[in-house]
């Protein structure tokens, strides 16, 4: 028997175990454009939105997402005969619960510009999120400012009505704004970035005051950047999902998400005109969201890339088996106590100790299903070289951290798949040189669009190049990395 298709028309008569809509969508209103409405945002922001809405909150604070990619034209493809609405299944190893997400009212495809311009320009929208990436910043690795030499930048510079940047289009927008006499908006980044906010008001200014300097006046002094702290796994939907969603709850859903129960979102309350209560379900609003952010940032993100580059040459394609093998859970450990917590405030209000266990418990959920070659092919390897900078200058090894950045740098040279290889600009270039080995090795170390400052320090460049002479015969063998989590251990 074939499943009922997921669409408006179905809601009333949603299997058992699948919760449904406490409100109607189609009295929902934008409030809300976002930038690239992949799975994270559908995991976490549009789900803040959806619960505020349930609890008869926020229905002028809808989200029309804004593809980028052509990946997020598939989102928009799938989504649209389903009147936007999509299962988000939470779940560990103690169970799962199904829920109909609602919040969403409309997806942009990626080659309408001027459509996305127009959205942000509608009279609700107050606030412009986004989820794009370190690479859709458009940022100069050294400097962390606005790459002007980026190809992006420069097309948008010559021709900023027509904007095909991230930053372009916001400097576009409110153009749009300021022209009309009409409110800035809030730009409302949701990226694993270290001060997300301000590097994002930072390029928009410095984008603004090459196009008009009136305009970055007018930005700067209305439109507001808070910074934010995003925490939710959220695999990627895999056909298997897709099949679990018809055969576990018996409803057709093209696109569903699977995410673990854990979320969190910290944000500075710094708005520009008005925001959803997200208070009311979970959110934290602070005045100083650094804390937490380095936190998440050093504690999870960069052991999960160190946890996905090494379980890779260790044969694992699975983060939860990753985890549950003892020498990489005491590896794991042991950078998370002696080399990344002391990275942080030590007036930091969380107890460290227990976080990193549930980090541990969270890293091994199994039915999460989520991949190596997710956080292998999407993490930025600054997750791994912020903390090193701030061991070496604080005269501390790095150890264990030189292993990750050796083993990441190790399976561009062994994986074989270009589509799994790593999504950055310079990946062609990486990879080659990896693959070469050597003194081209060298020579990808030296690299100052990916490794800045670090690419002429010899307290950096020594540990990583011994950790590389190390591994090598791994393409053969996970013995090497085997011994050297011991000796890291």
């Amino acid at each position: 028997m074939t499943s009922p298709r997921l669409c408006r028309a179905t809601l009333d008569s949603l299997p058992d175990g699948v919760a449904g809509l406490g409100y109607n969508p189609s009295e929902i209103t934008a409030g809300i454009v976002h930038l690239g409405p992949g799975a994270f945002h559908r995991a976490h922001m549009a789900r803040y939105v959806h619960a505020l809405m349930n609890n008869g909150q926020a229905m002028d604070w809808g989200i029309i997402g804004a593809g980028l990619t052509p990946f997020d034209a598939g989102v928009r493809d799938a989504l649209s005969a389903q009147d936007w609405l999509y299962t988000l299944v939470e779940r560990d190893d103690d169970g799962a619960m199904a829920q109909v997400v609602g919040s969403i009212v409309d997806i942009v495809a990626p080659e309408d510009t001027e459509d996305i311009l127009d959205f942000i320009d509608g009279a609700g929208v107050r606030i412009v999120s986004l989820t794009v990436s370190e690479n859709g910043y458009c940022l100069d690795a050294i400097t962390r400012r606005l790459d002007r030499a980026n190809p992006l930048i420069g097309m948008d510079l010559a021709h900023p009505r027509r904007p095909g940047s991230v930053i372009g289009l916001l400097v576009e927008a409110c153009r749009r704004r300021r022209s009309a006499g009409r409110p800035a908006f809030t730009a409302l980044s949701c990226d694993n970035l270290p001060g997300n906010g301000s590097l994002l008001r930072a390029a928009v200014l410095e984008f603004a005051g090459l196009v008009d300097t009136d305009l970055a006046d007018w930005i700067a002094e209305h439109a507001r950047f808070p910074a934010t702290m995003v925490d939710r796994i959220t695999p990627l939907t895999r056909p298997e999902d897709v099949a679990a969603i018809s055969g576990t709850w018996g409803l057709a859903d093209a696109w569903p998400i699977i995410c673990e129960p854990y979320s969190q979102w910290v944000i500075e309350d710094d708005f520009a005109d008005g925001r959803p209560n997200w208070e009311n379900v979970g959110v934290q609003f602070t005045a100083d969201v650094e804390p937490f952010e380095r936190m998440k940032l050093r504690l999870l993100n960069a052991s999960h890339l160190a946890l996905a580059s090494l379980g890779w040459l260790l044969g694992y394609r699975m983060v939860a088996d990753a985890m549950r093998d003892p020498r990489l859970a005491r590896y794991i450990r042991a950078l998370m106590e002696q080399e990344l917590s002391p990275t942080l405030p030590a007036d930091l209000p969380v107890d460290l100790a227990a976080y990193q266990d549930r980090l541990v418990k969270r890293f091994s959920n199994r039915t999460l299903r989520d991949t190596v070659e997710r956080i292998n092919t999407d993490a930025s390897i600054n997750l791994l070289l912020d903390p090193i900078r701030d061991r070496l200058a604080a005269g501390r090894p790095i150890k264990r951290l030189a292993l990750a950045v050796a083993a990441w740098i190790h399976r561009l040279a062994l994986v074989e798949d270009d589509a799994l290889a790593l999504r950055h600009p310079l990946a062609d270039e990486l990879r080659s040189l990896a693959k070469a080995g050597g003194v081209a090795q060298t020579q990808l170390l030296a690299m100052t669009d990916v490794f800045g400052d670090l690419s002429t320090n010899a307290a950096f460049l020594v540990p990583v190049t011994r950790w590389l002479h190390l591994l090598k015969g791994t393409r053969a063998s996970s013995q090497c990395v085997q011994l050297e989590l011991v000796r890291a251990g």
